[in-house]
């Protein structure tokens, strides 16, 4: 029977889980890989710190955040060839892994609110429909890259009150060239903006804290959801890191948009392993 290596990369991590008749045998997390940000070399020098497996796998089926293109799946396809010494390797994008783990062979439109953000129709078996994706610099409304952002604005406009400017200088520091200069000059903006996204959670019911929080998931469904028809006609179904850790916001949103909301999932993973049985 073959052993079946399963990955699911987001910007800021990967979950890999490798199976053998269908039981799990390891399961890895290791940083997250963006072909648009990086090169074939760098993802296998990371694969090479980071990723020990004890066992060979036979397939591997990678889904990944930047798979947007031929050019990019075949950079983290050349990338995992070189790594593992296989080929038999499929390469696909977040948004079909979180289709496949959330919907199964149901019809619906699912969403990635993590460090970045996504949405498509799927019908139960391929993604019918899904705007562009602009990416972290122009898009991913909802995210954790867009609150960062918002996050930062309000710090650096004096938009925040001395409550909030305290936690933002004792979690990040109060040197605002320091912060421009390592947004602007180190590797992974996107994953550096998303990093001030725990001072949202951590100071839930202020109401600059609910503001930014409403404002971007509304940015989402405005950008995104509200493009497609078949969001009222299907479930809504939402996976990712800030998905999950706001998922009461999403709720409200729904039912003020009279959105049928299926489930929230933290990552799409254990969906994914029963899809790969």
């Amino acid at each position: 029977m073959a052993t079946k290596l399963i990955a699911e990369s987001g910007s800021t991590k990967t979950d890999w889980v490798l199976l053998r008749n269908g039981k799990i045998l390891e399961q890895i997390k290791t940083d997250g890989f963006n072909p648009n940000l990086q090169s074939a070399g760098d993802i296998v020098a990371a694969l090479q710190q980071q990723l020990q497996l004890k066992h060979k796998p036979d397939e591997i089926f990678f889904y990944g955040a930047g798979v947007n293109s031929r050019i990019t799946g075949l950079l983290v396809k050349n990338a995992l060839k070189a790594f593992f010494h296989t080929t038999k390797i499929s390469v696909e994008n977040d948004i079909l892994a979180a289709a496949r783990g959330l919907c199964a062979n149901k019809k619906g439109m699912v969403c990635i609110l993590g460090t970045g953000s996504n949405a498509c129709y799927y019908d139960g078996k391929k993604i019918r429909e899904q705007l562009a994706s602009l990416g972290f610099i122009a898009g991913d409304e909802g995210s954790g890259n867009h609150m960062g952002k918002r996050i930062l604005q309000h710090y650096a406009y004096n938009t925040f009150d001395a409550e909030l400017r305290q936690y933002f200088e004792e979690h990040f520091g109060n040197d605002l060239n320091e912060i421009i200069t390592h947004l602007y000059k180190q590797p992974f903006p996107n994953r550096y903006l998303a990093s001030f996204a725990p001072l949202l959670a951590d100071n839930r019911g202020h109401f600059m804290v609910e503001n930014i929080i409403e404002d971007c998931f509304n940015d989402f469904f405005h950008h995104h959801l509200l493009k497609y028809r078949q969001s009222w006609r299907n479930p809504i179904y939402f996976t990712g890191s800030i998905a999950y850790t706001f998922s009461d916001v999403i709720r409200n949103l729904c039912d003020q948009y009279e959105f049928e909301l299926g489930t929230i999932e933290k990552n799409p993973m254990k969906g994914l392993i029963a899809y790969h049985k």
